[in-house]
């Protein structure tokens, strides 16, 4: 397995990294190596339309760009 060193972190967010590895009960190498992977996973960033569409409950119509447009305006002057 590859290594890598990290170097001028700033303290902050080393804090912040420490307190997050603690509650999930994993080292701090476990916890950068999951939020890594997470970052560059394929999933990672907005889902498509499809991926959305796939979420919806069957028979429900069909989610277009059209419908999300609408409700992102619906109630605004």
């Amino acid at each position: 397995m590859a290594g890598m060193l990290l170097k001028n972190l700033p303290e902050a967010l080393h804090e912040r990294l420490r307190a997050r590895a603690r509650a999930n009960r994993r080292s701090m190498a476990a916890e950068i190596e999951l939020l890594l992977e997470r970052a560059l996973s394929d999933r990672a960033g907005s889902p498509t339309l499809e991926e959305i569409d796939s979420l919806r409950v069957r028979g429900a119509r069909r989610l277009t760009q059209k419908i999300i447009d609408a409700s992102r305006t619906e109630g605004r002057p």
